[in-house]
């Protein structure tokens, strides 16, 4: 498939990859910049970067082949196991991981290490998917569940859907909550201005938001932020991130809801968090084991980085590591 077109006066000063994408509304903006990085899109016959701005007039050629479909493949990628029996797994995922190939992404993800696990996986979703009964973040690290067999994606599932499986965090956000604990209630939607993005916001959202309420209580106030256990009643896209940044507190090191790229402490920027993460982290789940009914509580321990960052912002703060490493030991 080729798109050929003149750049109109109104493109002027836009970037490249905008325009592309404004003029092929076939094609997805992440696809158009797949395009650009492999020389498929041609400014006046010649290669150019997604960042270049045009000046009206230039001829666009886009040459987009179809891409080949999408397969979950095995690879030898280390999991951490924190439970396992015939019916379910618990893996503890590392911040930067994908659960699942999607377009642009296809290796890496937790299927792929699953399948190079030789783990039998439940069949009953989507083929990108086996076994995968609900989702965290690539940013977010922790708990996820992943079922065997087809009777344990259903029962699970189901459990999911009927809120009787309890999920709770460990979250350090932006500034201080007025209160010790508090709900946000707010519908959350696609953002229509930025796709990539979720909404809580009234003005922004439309019909088809689903409701969402997320409970929060403070552990620790550290410096300009605050350390906070987050317990999820819904499980709606980016939810904990969508609720926080409508309050104007926004998940440290989630960039793309308004958080700081670097934290300022007494005037001394500290060091960032990976850019494959924030800090946000799965830290508890318990569930009905999908045969027995019997009730499973998992813990997964906060990762060495997120850690190693509170003592950082501890110290900048001129507060004392102990007295965090205290507030979490009463949580986990």
């Amino acid at each position: 498939m080729t798109h050929d077109f003149l750049a109109t006066p109104d493109d002027s000063n836009q970037r490249l990859d905008r325009v592309v994408a404004s003029h092929c509304p076939d094609l997805s903006r992440t696809r158009v910049q797949e395009l650009i990085d492999s020389a498929a899109i041609l400014v006046n016959g010649k290669p150019a970067k997604s960042s270049q701005r045009l000046h009206g007039g230039e001829r666009i050629t886009v040459t987009a082949e179809p891409r080949p479909p999408i397969q979950a493949e095995a690879e030898n990628i280390p999991l951490e196991i924190l439970y396992e029996d015939d019916d379910v797994l618990a893996i503890n995922k590392p911040a930067g991981m994908i659960v699942h190939a999607g377009a642009g992404n296809h290796k890496g993800t937790l299927v792929n290490a699953l399948l190079g696990r030789g783990q039998s996986l439940s069949q009953g979703g989507d083929i990108l998917r086996p076994g995968i009964v609900h989702r965290l973040d690539k940013e977010t690290s922790g708990i996820i569940l992943v079922a065997k067999n087809d009777l344990a994606h259903a029962r699970l599932g189901e459990a999911f859907r009927s809120r009787k499986i309890k999920k709770t965090y460990i979250a350090l956000v932006e500034g201080h909550l007025d209160s010790a604990t508090g709900i946000i209630d707010l519908a959350i939607a696609r953002d229509p201005k930025r796709r990539v993005r979720m909404t809580a916001r009234r003005s922004l959202v439309l019909a088809g938001a689903r409701e969402a309420r997320t409970d929060w209580r403070v552990l620790a106030r550290i410096g300009p932020t605050t350390l906070l256990e987050v317990q999820l009643h819904t499980g709606r896209t980016h939810q904990i991130r969508v609720h926080f940044s409508a309050l104007h507190h926004p998940v440290v090191g989630d960039t793309l809801y308004g958080a700081a790229t670097h934290l300022t402490v007494n005037k001394h920027p500290l060091p960032p968090l990976d850019s494959n993460r924030n800090f946000l982290h799965a830290a508890k789940l318990g569930f009905a084991q999908p045969t027995t009914g019997f009730w499973i509580d998992l813990r997964a321990p906060l990762p060495a980085a997120l850690h190693t960052f509170l003592h950082q912002l501890a110290s900048a703060a001129h507060d004392s590591p102990q007295r965090i490493d205290a507030a979490l030991a009463t949580y986990l």
